[in-house]
C-alpha cells in the first residue's frame, strides 16, 4: 500500500467559521446507531432481522442513545425490510434508547394511516419515538404508488398539517387539495405531547428552508460533504431567523462511519461494502438530489474525502468534537454496516465505540 494516502473525512477546522450559536445547549454529544435494513440478494431476511436485533442489544449495552432505520420501496439491487414492522421488533431490544425513523417518505402515505402508525410506535417505545420526514427522490417509488412526483411538496405540506391536527385536536375535519377527511377522531394518540419530535431530512436549499419555516430540526444527510454542510448550516440558520423560529434544541446529523484500530484499516475494511452502496446510490440518482454537480461515480478515495468518518477511535472523537464545536451538532447518527458486511465486523465496531469513544464524547 506504499504511496497510497488514506483520507479522513472531516476538515471542518479548515473552514475558519465561528462556532455555531445554536443546536447545542451544553448537553453531551449523543451517538445514534443506524440499523441497515438492506440486504444482498440471496441472504436470509429472517436471519438479517435477528442480526439487527443483536446489533441493537449491543448498541444499547455500549451506551448509544438512539437507534434508527429508514424507508425505501423497490430497493433493487437489494432486499429491504419495511420500516414500521422492523422498528417495532427492534424497539423490544432498545431499552432506554430513542427509536427513530430516518426517514419516512411522507408523500407516499395516507396521512391518517401514518398518524396512527407513528402514534402506535410512540406507544410501543413509551414516548421515545422520533419521526423523521422526507420527500424522497426516486421516480420508481412515486410511479409505483400512482403519485405524480411533482405533487410531493404539496402532499407533504398537507399531510404534515393533517397529521399534527389529528394528534392534537379532539375532532378534525380537513379539506385539502390532496386529502379530504370528514369530521373524525383519531383512534391512536402518541405518548409525547403534542407529538413526537419531528426531524426534517433535506438535501437542497429549498428543503432546508422548509425545515426552518416549520421550526423543526434539519436532519443533515450522510451524503453531503463537509463544505456543503457548513454552507447549508449558514443558510438554515438564516432561514430560521427569517421565519422567526428559534434554533431547535436538536441538530442531528447522519454519517457513514467505520472505526478500526487505525485509519488505513478502516479505509480498507469499509471499501468493499461502502463503495458498493454508493454505486447503488448513483444508479438511484441520489447524487443528483444534492446541490451542485455531485457525483458518486468516482474512486472510493475521492468519494470518502470530506464525507465519510473512517478512522481510529481517536480520529472519530476528534471529528465528533469538530462537528459539535463548529456546527453545533449534538446528535450523530452513524451507519456502520452496508449490504454484504459480516455481522462480526459490525459488532466489533460497536464494542470499540462503546469502550473508547462514547465515554469520551460525554465530556464535550
Amino acid at each position: 500500500m506504499a504511496g497510497r494516502s488514506f483520507p479522513f473525512a472531516i476538515v471542518l477546522h479548515t473552514l475558519n467559521r465561528p462556532p455555531a450559536t445554536g443546536g447545542r445547549k451544553g448537553d453531551p454529544l449523543k451517538l445514534g446507531f443506524f440499523v441497515t435494513n438492506q440486504y444482498l440478494p440471496g441472504e436470509s431476511m429472517p436471519q438479517k432481522i435477528q442480526d439487527s436485533a443483536e446489533q441493537v442489544r449491543a448498541a444499547r449495552d455500549a451506551g448509544f442513545s438512539l437507534i434508527a432505520t429508514g424507508q425505501h420501496y423497490l430497493a433493487a439491487p437489494y432486499q429491504m425490510s419495511t420500516v414500521f414492522p422492523l422498528l417495532s421488533r427492534l424497539a423490544a431490544e432498545a431499552g432506554d434508547m430513542q427509536v427513530a425513523a430516518t426517514v419516512i417518505l411522507v408523500p407516499l402515505h395516507n396521512p391518517v394511516e401514518l398518524a396512527e402508525s407513528i402514534a402506535t410506535l410512540d406507544c410501543i417505545t413509551n414516548g421515545k419515538f422520533v419521526f423523521g420526514v422526507g420527500l424522497g427522490y426516486r421516480d420508481e417509488e412515486y410511479t409505483a404508488f400512482g403519485i405524480e412526483r411533482g405533487e410531493r411538496v404539496g402532499r407533504m405540506n398537507e399531510a404534515m398539517d393533517l397529521i399534527k391536527q389529528l394528534w392534537s385536536e379532539d375532532e378534525v375535519e380537513f379539506n385539502g387539495k390532496y386529502y379530504t377527511v370528514p369530521k373524525t377522531k383519531i383512534s391512536t394518540r402518541p405518548v409525547q405531547a403534542p407529538h413526537p419530535p419531528i426531524w426534517v431530512a433535506a438535501n437542497n436549499d429549498v428543503a432546508i428552508r422548509r425545515a426552518a419555516r416549520w421550526g423543526y430540526p434539519w436532519l443533515i444527510n450522510p451524503h453531503a460533504t463537509v463544505p456543503m454542510v457548513a454552507d447549508q448550516w449558514t443558510r438554515y440558520k438564516a432561514a430560521l431567523d427569517e421565519f422567526g423560529q428559534p434554533v431547535p434544541d436538536e441538530l442531528p446529523m447522519m454519517r457513514e462511519m467505520y472505526v478500526a484500530r487505525d485509519r488505513e484499516t478502516a479505509f480498507i475494511e469499509s471499501q468493499p461494502f461502502l463503495e458498493g452502496k454508493y454505486q447503488a446510490y448513483a444508479a438511484w440518482g441520489q447524487d443528483k438530489a444534492l446541490p451542485g454537480n455531485e457525483s458518486f461515480s468516482v474512486p472510493y478515495q475521492d468519494l470518502a474525502k470530506d464525507r465519510f468518518l473512517l478512522g481510529s477511535p481517536d480520529d472519530i472523537v476528534s471529528e465528533f468534537r469538530r462537528y459539535a464545536d463548529e456546527l453545533g451538532v449534538n446528535h450523530m447518527i452513524c451507519r456502520m454496516q452496508w449490504p454484504g458486511m459480516p455481522q462480526e465486523q459490525v459488532l466489533k465496531q460497536i464494542e470499540l465505540l462503546g469502550r473508547e469513544v462514547i465515554p469520551r464524547i460525554k465530556d464535550f
